[in-house]
């Protein structure tokens, strides 16, 4: 087996991740998720007998993980410098996307699909999230705050964040992003 087809999987979940950022949860089809990731239809299928809902779950999850490394990783300077460079990461994304992707999660939690149901991908975005409250919350109980405040805070950014990513991409503009990083930066 050659390597491309080999990593055949990874490269269908990476490109469900990548449509889910772009066009939504009702948007992205295996069809073109395995285009995107030249791997042949019939590979994907095989890979995913759960079809769509089991992939995008994957992928979902993926891009979790990703954010929850970064934020293990940058919380280790501290609240206060970890919620900055989580701030940066996902400034740097809408621009580089030109306000054309959000947040995968975000996708997966909103939209309800019109073709299967919903389960596993809305428990994938739910699972996510509360890693990412989890781990927030931890820093800023570490920096200070009782529990139930560091609880809180964490949602508020959670929250505040993926809503303004959603007014980024709807205006068009970064300035909604800067206000709310402001808002929030000033809280921890």
């Amino acid at each position: 087996m050659s390597p491309r087809h080999s990593d055949a999987p990874q490269r269908v979940v990476s490109a469900a991740e990548d449509m889910l950022a772009r066009v939504g949860l009702n948007a992205t089809s295996i069809r073109e998720v395995s285009k995107l990731a030249d791997a042949p239809l019939g590979s994907t299928y095989h890979h995913f007998p759960g079809g769509k809902q089991e992939l995008l779950a994957k992928a979902t999850r993926q891009a979790g993980d990703k954010v929850d490394a970064l934020l293990e990783r940058t919380l280790q300077a501290g609240a206060a410098d970890g919620l900055r460079q989580f701030l940066a990461m996902w400034r740097e994304r809408l621009l580089r996307a030109n306000f054309q992707a959000g947040c995968p999660v975000l996708a997966a939690s909103v939209e309800e699909p019109v073709d299967a149901v919903a389960g596993d991908v809305r428990d994938a975005a739910a699972e996510v999230f509360a890693r990412w409250e989890s781990r927030l919350g931890a820093a800023l109980e570490a920096a200070g705050h009782a529990p139930a405040q560091a609880a809180t805070l964490a949602t508020l950014i959670i929250a505040s964040v993926e809503g303004a990513v959603a007014m980024c991409r709807a205006t068009q503009s970064i300035e909604p992003f800067d206000r709310v990083s402001a808002q929030l930066q000033g809280l921890v």
